[in-house]
């Protein structure tokens, strides 16, 4: 008897647990590392996977390199091969928090802080951003904007193109998640 409840008891925590996670496969990640005067440098990535703890605020995303799509087909082989190294660090992994989340905020688009760890070609940097968030048809809509140099990430720019590419790099989601049952 005592086995059976404990099984019952086991599986009710996880089906609760479960119903409070959110999450996607088709977040649009986009980076813009132009500089005015030149070409642009634009990805977009529309197959990111996130997934979003409403219970704890934790968040994880993660991004494979290979899916950024350039409008320059030759742009795109030079990123993935001599920038990104992308068939040696196949995936760029967020890990974090979105702090003091509440659900109840989301009638309205609301502000939080998202802080945690970005890791990309091995290396890691602390992130610390605001994101909005709103529930729009049992959808949680997610967005922010941050930037990231090149240089917390080893990636070195050849002085031939320096001047073509951005000192910061600036990273715009938009995650479209829904419950996970």
């Amino acid at each position: 008897m005592k086995r059976t409840n404990l099984i019952i008891i086991i599986l009710f925590t996880s089906i609760v647990c479960n119903a409070q996670k959110y999450y996607t496969r088709s977040g649009v990640t986009e980076f813009n590392a132009s500089e005015k005067a030149f070409e642009p440098v634009v990805a977009i990535n529309n197959s990111t996977t996130a997934i979003f703890d409403i219970n704890t605020g934790e968040v994880v995303g993660q991004v494979f390199i290979a899916s950024f799509e350039f409008k320059n087909a030759l742009m795109q082989e030079h990123f993935n091969e001599n920038y990104m190294e992308s068939s040696s660090y196949p995936k760029a992994i967020f890990k974090g928090k979105i702090d003091n989340f509440s659900k109840d905020r989301l009638k309205t688009v609301s502000e939080f802080d998202l802080v945690g760890i970005l890791t990309v070609r091995g290396k890691e940097k602390k992130i610390s951003t605001k994101v909005l968030v709103k529930e729009i048809n049992k959808k949680l809509i997610i967005t922010s904007n941050f930037m990231v140099k090149p240089e917390y990430f080893y990636i070195k720019i050849p002085s031939i193109v320096q001047e073509k590419i951005a000192n910061q790099i600036q990273i715009s989601i938009k995650y479209e998640l829904v419950e996970k049952k």
